[in-house]
């Protein structure tokens, strides 16, 4: 049970009481700061605790905002403030302080908790009132003030995500807030929609599998039904303000489990009609998930960087001010909205074939749009990155036994290496793949020197100007080189094992990606080593294809093998750490995957 403090004298009439207990507070009157911290002593440390002015007059979203939003230690309004139990310490220690100065005793709260180090949350509140009136013409004109303004309109209205795609915004958002409301108000959880859309999305695969046209038209309509359901979970967590780290942990690696989990579903409902599209659904699954690993490093490298700035971005910012130029570059980019009303459309009435031609093009021109964009920015700025986000970079890169060893012993020959060597060394790993028949021994060297090269990259803090483009080079090598070698075995399986074995390396480092943004680091060392790290496993894949050369029948069960043990390792922590994790809980607001 959360507690409220109502200081001040009770103004006759006020509904703020009520208000307060419908937003789950058990709510006990204090006269003055004496009084409110005695009844402050009183509240178990457990607990969120806030401090409400008495004559406050405003409506009751403010109030929601400032004192029930989980992602923040304290928060507060004009006239309210809340701390959740990582920062009562500070507000006990403010309470104790003499009660000095002018205005509503709940800010002069929150002022001394964050002069003392501990930030506040000031929620921006647009139409909605918040206000601590002292005279009759004040509160009456503050009461006028919240009936002009329907404060659900504008809980409705800000449950939508601020930036968004076209067909996000003008397809799905207008109706699905609603939908968002119809659950909060059944005690549906973000979670639980998140849930539902995952069941449909894998129904759609289901669908999809069974290769008639029946099926296809099924799939394309339970898969727009599933992003609806997506677009969901996310209004009605900031519709509700039910927000969690492992909340924003489900919504983002459910968003891929759907999407890579369609694309198994069409190969396999094409291989049902005699077309073989599993190259296909394995490239535009890599494709996908280098260029969401582009995204990641490159906020991670730059969002706390100083000096941050370029011509680059000033164009960028310049065409953003032209309305219809920025619906242009979010559609030319083919965001999750676009992109699955394309799949599901292509599916419903073309092949599986035709979706991946489609998938693969769109997205090749989206990723290429971005990354250009962001190299040229990063050519161009002065930015000087952090340890933090050099340290970031190294954990995306997921780099193993051998290649932190190379680095101990190559690197302090080779200073400063970075995206060179990256490039070099997955650059003649993919080169001698592809040129060599399968099981070649070339193709070993070129791994052992790969491992080499990516100690290099990484053994010194990745600072450069372009070493953010470090993990998403690693992630290319890995998971193109399974593909190469899936594809030169030439036998029934090996490129759906493949599909498995990238899907299960993907999904570690999606969740590598999510603790780092919940703010949890990476995940353990023995975890990365347990599964070898990129080099290892890259080294693994190509002896057992040498190995496996005058077998190569048996190439696909060891690819499957290794895809279960990668599988089993990485959920079963990834679920441990995520039940259990103590992270400030999150919510995306980032740009649509």
């Amino acid at each position: 049970m959360s507690t409220v403090i109502l200081t001040g004298l009770p103004v006759p009439g006020s509904p703020l009481a009520d208000g307060l207990r419908s937003l789950g507070f058990d709510v006990r009157p204090a006269a003055g700061p004496e009084e409110t911290a005695e009844v402050l002593a009183g509240v178990p440390a457990d607990q969120r605790v806030a401090v409400v002015d008495s004559a406050f007059v405003g409506h009751v979203h403010a109030l929601r905002l400032a004192l029930t939003d989980p992602r923040f230690d304290a928060c507060a309004v004009t006239g309210a403030f809340a701390v959740r139990p990582a920062a009562r310490a500070a507000l006990d220690k403010a309470a104790a302080l003499p009660a000095e100065g002018d205005g509503p005793y709940a800010d002069r709260l929150a002022a001394a908790v964050e002069a003392a180090g501990t930030t506040v949350q000031h929620p921006e509140l647009g139409t909605l009132v918040a206000a601590v009136p002292t005279t009759d013409a004040e509160r009456a004109a503050a009461d006028a003030a919240v009936a002009a303004v329907d404060d659900e309109a504008v809980r409705l209205r800000t449950a939508v995500k601020s930036r968004d795609g076209f067909f996000t915004t003008f397809f799905i958002s207008p109706y699905s807030r609603y939908i968002a409301r119809w659950c909060a108000r059944r005690g549906l959880t973000p979670n639980q929609v998140t849930t539902a859309s995952l069941i449909t999305a894998l129904i759609a695969a289901g669908c999809a599998a069974t290769g008639e046209r029946g099926g296809y038209i099924a799939a394309g309509v339970l898969l727009l039904v599933s992003f609806v359901l997506d677009c969901t979970d996310g209004q009605l967590a900031r519709y509700s303000l039910q927000y969690s780290t492992m909340g924003a942990w489900l919504d983002a690696t459910f968003d891929r489990a759907k999407e890579y989990s369609f694309y198994a579903g069409l190969a396999l409902g094409a291989a049902r009609n005699g077309d073989d599209v599993w190259a296909l659904a394995l490239g535009a699954m890599i494709l996908m998930t280098c260029r969401h690993v582009v995204d990641f490093a490159f906020n991670e490298a730059n969002h706390d960087a100083t000096a941050n700035t370029s011509p680059t971005a000033a164009l960028s910012d310049k065409l953003d001010s032209v309305g219809w130029t920025v619906w242009v570059r979010r559609m030319i980019i083919l965001p999750i909205g676009e992109r699955w009303a394309m799949i599901a459309v292509l599916t419903a009435a073309t092949t599986p074939r035709i979706v991946f031609y489609a998938l693969l093009i769109g997205c090749a021109f989206g990723a290429l749009y971005t990354t250009a964009g962001r190299v040229l920015r990063s050519l161009t700025r002065r930015a000087k990155r952090t340890d933090r986000a050099a340290q970031a970079l190294a954990d995306l890169a997921d780099s193993g036994p051998v290649a932190e060893l190379a680095g101990r012993v190559v690197g302090r020959m080779a200073p400063g290496a970075g995206i060179a060597a990256a490039v070099i060394g997955s650059v003649a790993l993919l080169w001698t793949a592809w040129a060599y028949e399968f099981g070649a021994r070339q193709v070993i060297i070129a791994a052992v020197f790969y491992a080499v090269l990516a100690g290099a990259a990484v053994a010194r803090p990745l600072k450069g100007a372009l070493d953010w483009l470090v993990p998403p080079v690693f992630r290319a090598a890995e998971y193109t080189t399974v593909l190469i070698l899936a594809a030169k075995a030439d036998v029934p399986g090996a490129l759906p094992a493949a599909f498995g074995l990238v899907a299960a390396v993907a999904y570690h480092h999606y969740d590598t990606v999510y603790r780092i943004r919940g703010g949890s680091g990476a995940p353990p060392r023995w975890l990365v080593w347990t599964i070898g790290g990129h080099d290892g496993r890259v080294l693994l894949t190509v002896v057992l294809a040498a190995v496996l050369a005058t077998r190569a029948a048996d190439f696909p069960v060891a690819l499957t093998a290794l895809a279960v043990f990668v599988a089993l390792v990485v959920l079963v922590e990834s679920i441990r750490f995520w039940v259990s994790s103590g992270a400030p809980a999150v919510h995306d607001e980032g740009e649509p995957a």
